[in-house]
């Protein structure tokens, strides 16, 4: 008998990482035959275990990204399935595509993928792709479908919108004083969200991938 959803749920937990979606692929995918299972930090909690860990204290660049390949990497071994991460490449894996095909993600209205519990706070650490069919989670429904959407006007440099990002102008506005508490707290827009509010995700999280998109 082969590996279950619920065996591989429990494994990732104790990382502090949850399945966030997935799907069967299909031939155009050039994956092969399986199923392809999305892993996600699982908030309150993964900022912490993250940090705790020899990664996490060693001092060197890139912590989490390490974190993820050392963690995914012997969960991927252990199952016998391979690892996928959205840092290696090229060629890069097209994990936005991935999610928006779990069940579980969505395009959200500023363009940004919005999940079912982590709301604009979606992200993903890797993938796990196995050899064989398994069972999916559940997908549900679209939080924004009955969200006033916040989103749409939280941000105060107008560089996220129903129009998209406009990348050079987000940058801009960190530059000045005003930019500081996005800086700290993370994006307003994405916080903005009522699901990423209910998330638990720690502003200390946010602070280090901000300092790591605005170098």
């Amino acid at each position: 008998m082969g590996v279950t959803l619920d065996q591989i749920e429990t494994r990732a937990a104790a990382e502090r990482l949850t399945v966030a979606g997935g799907f069967h692929p299909v031939l155009e995918d050039g994956l092969g035959e399986g199923t392809l299972l999305l892993l996600a930090p699982a908030e309150p909690g993964f900022w912490a275990h993250l940090t705790a860990s020899p990664e996490g204290r060693d001092g060197a660049p890139d912590p989490v990204d390490r974190w993820s390949r050392r963690v995914i990497g012997r969960l991927a071994c252990d199952l016998g399935a391979k690892a996928k991460f959205p840092f290696a490449g090229p060629p890069w894996h097209p994990f936005y595509q991935w999610a928006l095909r779990s069940g579980l993600a969505w395009a959200s209205p500023v363009t940004l993928l919005v999940g079912a519990r982590m709301g604009l706070f979606a992200s993903y650490r890797g993938a796990l792709l196995l050899r064989e069919q398994i069972d999916l989670p559940k997908p549900t429904a679209q939080p924004c479908a009955s969200c006033a959407k916040p989103c749409l006007t939280a941000c105060p440099a107008g560089a996220l919108g129903a129009a998209g990002y406009d990348v050079p102008r987000c940058h801009a506005f960190l530059d000045t004083p005003a930019g500081a508490d996005c800086l700290t707290g993370g994006c307003r827009v994405r916080r903005a969200c009522p699901v990423s509010q209910s998330y638990g995700r720690r502003p200390e999280q946010s602070a280090y991938h901000m300092s790591q998109f605005h170098r």
